[in-house]
């Protein structure tokens, strides 16, 4: 398992590019802009980071930037931490015979997110290519959310 990336969720992409790049010096890596979902992602790494987090060797900060103005309260703002895992589906299995809810399952043999006890949400994505989909993965729905 290799730590990513942790997600948070900003109000004003610039105010907070400008505090994390100007002031703290982390460097951005990668932005994306999904028109379909209104949001953009922006990946920084810290000063000390940048080229080994440009071979996904080092952990980023995810800014989501959701374009529909929402006001974050009760830690909505902190998204998830996410981990690269080698088998997906045998991992979410164990997590699963663990009595641990998997609440997005990998139908797409790529991403999954389960929740700690206390909440926070954690994304499981598969190292490399996406496993082919497979029950009972591909027919599970979603539980509450992630």
């Amino acid at each position: 398992m290799n730590y990513l990336h942790s997600m948070i969720r900003v109000s004003d992409l610039d105010e907070t590019l400008d505090f994390f790049c100007s002031l703290l010096g982390f460097v951005e890596i990668d932005r994306r802009d999904v028109e379909a979902g209104r949001f953009t992602l922006v990946y920084l790494a810290a000063p000390g980071d940048a080229e080994a987090a440009r071979e996904h060797k080092a952990p980023l900060v995810e800014l989501t930037y959701n374009w529909d103005k929402e006001e974050y309260r009760g830690g909505r703002n902190f998204g998830h931490l996410a981990y690269r895992v080698d088998d997906i589906h045998g991992f979410c299995q164990r997590l699963m015979e663990a009595a641990i809810p998997i609440n997005r399952p990998p139908r797409d043999g790529h991403m999954a997110f389960v929740r700690t006890p206390d909440g926070i949400s954690i994304e499981l994505l598969q190292r490399g290519e996406a496993l082919a989909p497979a029950e009972a993965w591909a027919s599970m729905p979603n539980t509450g959310s992630w």
